[in-house]
């Protein structure tokens, strides 16, 4: 397990996320493709709504998301677990499958392009990079915004993408790996409370919750033992049950106060200004918070890997 983990972080690390013919790319369309026949709520993109599907029942719009997820999640669970077994063979196939699940190299190159732009007063260049890794409005944003949401998205997805991942291949081995990041996956794409998806994300955004439940409080508790610890156990007890997001508040929170820096606050999202909780503590977000963010999240991986060893170094002596 640990030369497994160790041999993805190096892969992660040289190589970082294959450019093309990234498997979750295909299974993203191939739930895009599934969503469109079951979701009856699916908006047309040339004439809104389509008048003429009749409009479904919340429970069966929740079944249809149900059965949608069993479909995406189910064979991919069944195939890896009958395929690893023990050797060689399933140690390198188990190596593959994490270095794909995880993102460390990819969460920090995004954050990179839009790091460098904001660096040379590009605010433009550095709006259109952050389209790419955010769900809000970025067109309107200035320096402080763009930094603080790229911020966000750093500790947020750090979650996500490694430390969550990392979790559940020690828990449930290649499998738990390939369920966690498929149904992350889900969530990125259905999990939004919007009137397209509000009842056909419902159960993989509280799928997604559950899994991630565990995994955000032990990243939540690593950014305060590679940060300031005080300021993130402050921030954590008393704004992190206050986000919309029983797990991402969590980390955020943690977070913003290890790096003590503020995070939060109103922003807009499909059009919508919407208020959110103030996290964090100390000064605004800049340039230097993102390179910040990216710093705690390579101390925070070190740690889980120095634990790791520490866990199974006595177990082969």
């Amino acid at each position: 397990m640990l030369i497994v983990l160790l041999c993805a972080l190096l892969l992660d690390y040289f190589f970082g996320e294959p450019e093309k013919y990234h498997p979750l790319v295909a299974f993203g369309r191939f739930a895009s493709y599934l969503e469109a026949r079951l979701n009856e709520d699916l908006l047309d993109k040339k004439v809104g709504f389509n008048p003429d599907r009749k409009p479904q029942t919340m429970q069966q719009n929740r079944t249809n998301g149900l059965i949608a997820v069993l479909v995406c999640l189910v064979p991919a669970w069944w195939l890896t677990y009958v395929v690893i077994s023990d050797g060689l063979f399933s140690m390198l196939l188990e190596t593959v499958i994490l270095y794909l699940a995880l993102g460390l190299n990819s969460l920090k190159a995004h954050a990179r392009e839009v790091l460098l732009p904001v660096q040379n007063e590009q605010l433009d260049q550095a709006r259109h990079a952050l389209s790419k890794i955010v769900s809000r409005d970025t067109r309107e944003m200035d320096e402080e915004g763009i930094c603080r949401a790229t911020t966000e998205s750093v500790l947020e997805n750090g979650s996500d993408a490694v430390f969550a991942t990392i979790f559940w291949f020690l828990v449930a081995g290649a499998p738990g790996v390939v369920v966690y990041r498929l149904s992350n996956t889900l969530d990125a794409m259905w999990g939004y409370k919007t009137q397209r998806y509000n009842h056909f994300g419902f159960f993989i955004a509280k799928f997604d919750d559950l899994l991630n439940f565990i995994p955000a409080r032990l990243t939540a508790l690593t950014y305060a033992l590679m940060g300031n610890w005080k300021n993130a156990m402050r921030c954590w007890s008393k704004q992190g049950s206050l986000w919309e997001s029983p797990n991402a508040g969590v980390v955020m929170a943690a977070g913003a106060g290890a790096l003590g820096v503020q995070l939060g606050g109103a922003d807009h999202y499909h059009g919508e200004l919407k208020q959110r909780t103030d996290l964090g503590c100390g000064e605004k977000a800049q340039a230097d918070t993102i390179h910040q963010a990216c710093q705690l999240l390579d101390r925070s991986t070190i740690l889980w890997a120095v634990v790791v060893a520490l866990i199974c170094v006595p177990a082969w002596l």
